[in-house]
């Protein structure tokens, strides 16, 4: 018995320094992620070796996209599946893609993205701070992937404690985020100065650590650092022949302090990964990071023998557990919390964020809602955060940061029809009622338009609007009367259209009830003997009173080259008022003056976006618009013959603003005038490279001059070209565009073949249109 006591006693004598030794003589191997942009993607492929070695850090440090993967990392996920996640995101709609039109509120998506510049005006001094990229994507990405360790607030409580390198804008000093939200620290660290809005911090605001500190060895070294692992993608400042792009331009003259010490930095690594040599990209390059991911490799294997022999100096010593918290992926909220949103602007957003205490959510729940909120267009952004209450309730704390109630939007255009233009708008919001919108939008111009908007929501949750808007148009262009070509005629247009509507979906559809009063005066220009190829009227004005009931559904995933979505739009039109003038040249000719029969107007469109494959978007659409008349009682003028003002217009290829306007390739912007429209339209958007689009597009249509019994005779059968002189008409068109999404806005080339007329049309048009 003694000897075995012995026996163990010296046996425990004999491990005891080795178990000393592995418990606290551990070196501290920190791993430090430097930014770097796009090329912060080659930091994965050395992740996944530490996992394969079983190396695991004690602390991460890192900036920009160092601190991006480096916090995903920390957090506890692995480098496959940090891989799995960078291959699965789209670069384009994460960073700077902005909000998708599927999430805008239906009574919001006629003004969203519709202007070139915008600021905010508040106590008389304006205060936007501008940004080249819209962040909002990427911060609901980083609360959903953060959602895991939620609920700790000490980065050193995490699977592998975390520092995030930031930089303080007013002072010029750095910053170690070592608390708080996870998901704040790594957007913080990765604000490049005008590429990303810089982020509120206490009584500073932060900027991209890039600025001061790339590649923090030091820090890691000021942290007990005894081995450091350091993966640097910056390597300083970008040859000449890299600086080609904005991103690029930008981020080297942001950061000249960071990289002028970084060789210094450098120097202080155990084992440098030094991916410079090897990367063929630069920062602004997403589109290229699976090649990215790839160069990644090559300075990681050339390190492979240091950080095998690493991980054979560390098997004598326990390592920490590194792996996601297990959290169910579903809660209930027991508090919501909603900060910094005004009393007049909260009852709307609770209409649809539609979240509710004692029900059961994902984070992708509580993103969606966010994103209903942020359709609402009152915000900048809106942040999310959880928090734990009496010791296991979940809360969820909700800040929005409001746009100021007074905004001035600005933006220039040009196209073939109308020729040069600048549009201002002033947008106020709850100046004039509560979860009340007014708009005064001019467009100065060869031919000016202005509409002042009025749109007011009510109901518990905001899903009842009414809408007034007064529209002018003073429009110069050639007309077809009854099948005569008239130039130079004065277009002046007036209308006044009310509606209230119902949302049946907030983010998709309405239906609705409208009183609409519409006046229309033409006259020529010029006296008739200076301009022979002008019609025979001196004088034409009509007057209408209509009620509509209608119906809109919008599920487009953008407001341009949309990928994905459908329109649909109904709505059946009754007359109650149709009043026409018209003096003639012709002094043989007598004045006609008086009420029109009455017509009930009945229409539907239909448009369908899909994805075929990889950037071609197939594009199917459907319009059957129809007049039908009442009979022409005695005292009555005929509205086929003097109702022109109110039927329908046809020609374009971008949509027109004013009521019953149709675009239709080939045929110049209201040229075709009927009573009866039936149409077919196949396209197909591909995305040929960038930002460039090429657009096929067929168009074929049966219309009709008269009423609707006269044409539906010959609808499917035609009489032949669009004349005026025939009941039913054809007319089909064929062309291309060629489309690119500038700063500016939509810049399109068309050219399109119109039968009739049997020639090809050009058309070029550049920036954002006035609002149709």
């Amino acid at each position: 018995m003694k000897k075995t006591t012995y026996f163990f006693v010296f046996l425990f004598l004999l491990i005891l320094p080795q178990i000393i030794f592995s418990q606290e003589k551990k070196p501290k191997v920190v791993l430090v992620l430097s930014g770097g942009g796009a090329k912060g993607i080659a930091h994965i492929p050395l992740l996944q070796k530490l996992d394969s070695l079983h190396i695991v850090p004690d602390l991460i440090v890192g900036n920009s996209m160092g601190s991006i993967i480096g916090g995903l990392y920390a957090m506890g996920y692995s480098g496959d599946s940090i891989e799995k996640l960078t291959k699965n995101i789209i670069w384009d709609k994460l960073l700077g893609g902005g909000q998708s039109l599927k999430s805008v509120s239906v009574e919001e998506k006629r003004e969203f993205q519709r202007y070139l510049v915008g600021i905010g005006v508040k106590d008389k001094k304006l205060n936007s701070v501008g940004s080249l990229l819209n962040d909002q994507n990427l911060r609901e990405l980083l609360a959903e992937l953060t959602y895991p360790v939620y609920n700790i607030r000490d980065f050193d409580s995490l699977p592998i404690p975390f520092r995030a390198m930031a930089t303080d804008l007013s002072e010029g000093k750095e910053v170690i985020l070592s608390k708080g939200s996870l998901a704040y620290a790594m957007r913080a660290s990765m604000s490049l100065p005008a590429i990303f809005k810089p982020m509120a911090y206490e009584k500073t605001v932060l900027v991209d650590g890039g600025v001061m500190n790339n590649f923090p060895t030091d820090v890691a070294k000021q942290m007990g650092a005894d081995i450091i692992i350091g993966s640097d993608v910056g390597g300083g400042l970008e040859p000449i022949d890299k600086l080609n792009n904005l991103v690029t331009i930008l981020t080297q003259t942001s950061m000249f302090p960071s990289n002028i010490k970084n060789p210094e930095n450098r120097k202080l690594c155990t084992i440098l990964v030094d991916h410079l040599p090897n990367l063929r990209f630069s920062t602004a390059d997403f589109a290229d990071s699976d090649e990215i991911y790839k160069d990644g490799k090559i300075a990681t294997e050339e390190n492979l023998p240091a950080l095998i022999a690493l991980s054979e100096k560390l098997k004598g010593y326990k390592q920490r557990t590194h792996e996601l918290p297990k959290i169910p992926t579903e809660f209930i909220l027991d508090t919501i919390v909603y900060k910094r949103i005004s009393p007049e602007n909260l009852p709307l957003v609770l209409g649809r964020i539609n979240l509710k205490t004692n029900v059961k959510y994902s984070t992708k729940d509580i993103i969606a809602g966010i994103n209903r909120a942020m359709g609402t267009n009152l915000f900048d952004e809106i942040t999310q955060s959880y928090f734990i209450k009496n010791g296991d309730k979940l809360g969820l704390a909700i800040t929005g940061y409001e746009r100021a109630k007074n905004q001035l939007n600005t933006s220039l255009h040009y196209d073939t029809y109308r020729g040069v233009g600048i549009i201002f708008n002033y947008t106020a919001r709850n100046v004039l009622a509560e979860a009340s919108r007014l708009l005064v939008t001019i467009d100065i111009a060869e031919q000016p338009k202005a509409r002042i908007n009025f749109q007011k929501n009510f109901g518990k949750n905001r899903d009842w609007w009414w809408g007034s808007e007064l529209y002018g148009a003073f429009l110069r262009q050639e007309i077809y009367i009854n099948g005569k070509a008239s130039d130079n005629i004065l277009y002046n247009s007036f209308e006044f259209n009310n509606e209230i509507n119902r949302n049946l979906n907030s983010l998709k559809s309405y239906f609705g009830y409208g009183l609409n009063y519409h006046y229309t005066n033409l006259q020529p220009k010029y006296d008739r003997e200076y301009n022979p190829n002008s019609i025979n009227i001196n004088d034409y004005s009509l007057n209408s009173i209509e009620v509509n009931m209608h119906y809109s559904y919008n599920d487009m995933d953008k407001v341009f080259f949309a990928e994905n979505g459908t329109i649909i739009k109904a709505n059946v039109t009754r007359s109650l008022l149709s009043d026409v003038y018209t003096s003639f040249n012709d002094p043989a000719l007598t004045s006609v003056s008086g009420a029109t029969n009455g017509y009930t107007k009945f229409g539907f469109s239909f448009e369908k976006r899909a994805l075929l494959k990889k950037k071609i978007t197939g594009i199917v659409g459907f319009d059957s618009y129809f007049i039908f008349q009442d009979k022409v009682k005695d005292n009555q003028i005929s509205f086929s013959e003097f109702g022109y003002a109110s039927r329908y217009f046809l020609g374009g290829i971008i949509p027109s603003s004013g009521s019953n306007r149709f675009p239709f390739p080939g045929l110049h912007e209201d040229e075709l005038n009927v009573t009866q429209y039936l149409g077919l339209k196949l396209a197909s958007q591909i995305n040929i490279i960038g930002k460039f689009y090429l657009t096929p597009h067929f168009n074929i249509a049966t219309v009709g001059f008269e009423t609707f019994d006269e044409y539906i005779k010959h609808a499917f059968n035609p009489k032949g070209n669009w004349d005026y002189n025939t009941e039913t008409s054809l007319v089909i068109s064929g062309g291309a565009a060629i489309s690119y999404q500038s700063i500016l806005g939509p810049i399109h080339f068309d050219t399109s073949w119109i039968n009739n007329i049997d020639k090809v049309r050009l058309f070029f048009s550049v920036g954002f249109s006035f609002n149709p």
